[in-house]
């Protein structure tokens, strides 16, 4: 029996993906938000895929912000726009 592949929702595209492709960004109880690439930080986490298109849609409609409940650092946009780049170039 094959192991179930655990999905999530990508905040960009809005398309259901398995979770080791999406960039997970995660608001700590304490209210910090900052990016968790292992998956397994505490906190309430949010999804968006590794290109700058879903990116960008994810910006431009406020996904991020709305999903978690705070305001989302430009640092954070930064680091996730280095991470596409990476995974695009």
């Amino acid at each position: 029996m094959q192991k179930k592949v655990p999905l999530r929702q990508c905040l960009g595209c809005r398309e259901m993906k398995p979770k080791k492709e999406l960039m997970r960004v995660v608001r700590a109880p304490e209210g910090e938000v900052s990016l968790d690439f292992k998956g397994k930080s505490p906190g309430r986490g949010a999804y968006v895929c590794a290109s700058a298109e879903c990116l960008k849609k994810a910006v431009k409609s406020r996904a991020l912000e709305r999903a978690l409940g705070v305001e989302i650092p430009e640092t954070i946009y930064e680091a996730l726009n280095e991470r596409t780049e990476e995974t695009d170039g």
